[in-house]
């Protein structure tokens, strides 16, 4: 009997990986898959509020969208996406589809990642994809350390500019994404706190 082995771009295992974990997000970052457990409450709700608070700030009405799970194509590597929980991107972003649900890096003005139980890639390995791909502005929720970071102005695989905020504190997005907006870290560590 003959044995036909059929080998995959670790696209196509990515792919296979999806359909076979609903509810987990795979992305290929570096060229390896990463595979995240579905996101609990808190997590959800954190995301629902922020799009709240985008909306009351007039971030529509400035030629933004804020989207949950938009895949950015980071050009990182052949394979290479990621699936940030929240993004703020131009209102055209449509016309820079690049492949499998995939944007542009160009059109995010802002990622944003609550971190769960593989906190390490938030924090290390998707501030240098990000920050390769040139993703202006990257807030990280780091409910492993109860703090919310904010890393700017990316250079190579890094962002210059790193501020950390405490319980108690709003972070203030950057003038240059687009629109004024305050977000409260407690809502971004443990969602809406109802």
């Amino acid at each position: 009997m003959a044995v036909i082995l059929n080998e995959m771009t670790i696209g196509e295992a990515a792919d296979r990986l999806s359909e076979a974990l609903p509810g987990h997000r795979v992305e290929v970052l570096k060229g390896s898959i990463v595979v995240t457990p579905p996101p609990d409450g808190p997590h959800q709700e954190a995301l629902d509020e922020i799009a709240y608070l985008f909306r009351q700030a007039g971030g529509r009405d400035a030629g933004l969208k804020s989207l949950q799970g938009i895949g950015v194509w980071l050009g990182t590597g052949p394979d290479d996406y990621a699936e940030p929980d929240w993004a703020i991107v131009d209102a055209d972003y449509k016309d820079a589809l690049v492949t499998k649900n995939c944007y542009a890096p160009n059109v995010f003005r802002l990622v944003l990642e609550v971190t769960s139980s593989n906190w390490g890639n938030d924090l290390v390995t998707k501030a240098e994809t990000y920050a390769e791909a040139g993703i202006p502005v990257y807030v990280v929720a780091d409910r492993k350390h109860g703090e919310v970071l904010v890393l700017t102005d990316p250079v190579g695989d890094s962002y210059r500019t790193r501020s950390r905020y405490e319980r108690g504190q709003n972070v203030v997005v950057p003038q240059s994404v687009g629109v004024s907006l305050k977000l409260p870290v407690d809502v971004l560590l443990d969602g809406d706190g109802d």
